[in-house]
């Protein structure tokens, strides 16, 4: 199984239904997608600005914001199949489709490590791929990735966030981050990696 974050910065490039052809076309019954947050996340973070509610709000209302992207992507490809727990995102997977996490199961009554801003949607694919014990985590983005960049250099950067390199540094996953236009990588690894 292979976890795919799909990044919010994609939500308007025309690689997005690119992106989830390719994965239902080749990664049936093997992929699970990650939704950014996006511009949802991004209008959590200004109404924050504009009310000063704190981050446990921020943090589910960002939930939100991933699920709305996850029902956009199930918008474009009816095909996808919404899954908001462990059990639901194998039956996907068993029945050989791809899956697109909702991760409303993540909200909070009280704050914890990851309700604050330094956790995204980056962070929480790394989470999932733990919790799924998944082969490989690929993250990918709109901007240009460097093929040796060092990952606590691309959170110094903003391309990941903070929490990242700590959620994958113990990871006995591959984690990859690929930029937008690098679909026809994603298609090659899936059809020339064995499944284990």
């Amino acid at each position: 199984m292979w976890v795919v974050k799909i990044g919010g910065s994609l939500s308007h490039e025309p690689a997005l239904r690119q992106w989830l052809m390719e994965l239902c076309e080749v990664g049936g019954g093997r992929i699970v997608i990650v939704p950014g947050g996006g511009d949802f996340a991004d209008k959590v973070r200004q109404y924050q600005s504009e009310w000063c509610f704190d981050d446990l709000a921020a943090h589910n209302m960002c939930l939100l914001a991933m699920t709305q992207y996850a029902l956009l992507m199930q918008g474009v490809l009816p095909e996808l199949v919404l899954a908001s727990s462990e059990a639901k995102i194998r039956r996907a997977l068993r029945d050989g489709h791809v899956a697109v996490w909702v991760p409303t199961a993540l909200m909070r009554d009280t704050p914890d490590a990851m309700s604050n801003w330094d956790t995204t949607s980056d962070s929480l694919a790394a989470w999932l791929s733990t919790m799924l014990n998944a082969e490989r985590l690929i993250v990918v983005k709109s901007c240009p990735i460097a093929g040796n960049e060092r990952l606590d250099a691309l959170a110094a950067s903003g391309v990941v966030d903070r929490r990242f390199v700590d959620y994958v540094n113990e990871a006995n996953y591959v984690v990859e981050l690929f930029n937008k236009d690098n679909v026809e990588l994603m298609r090659d690894r899936l059809l020339n990696t064995p499944v284990i």
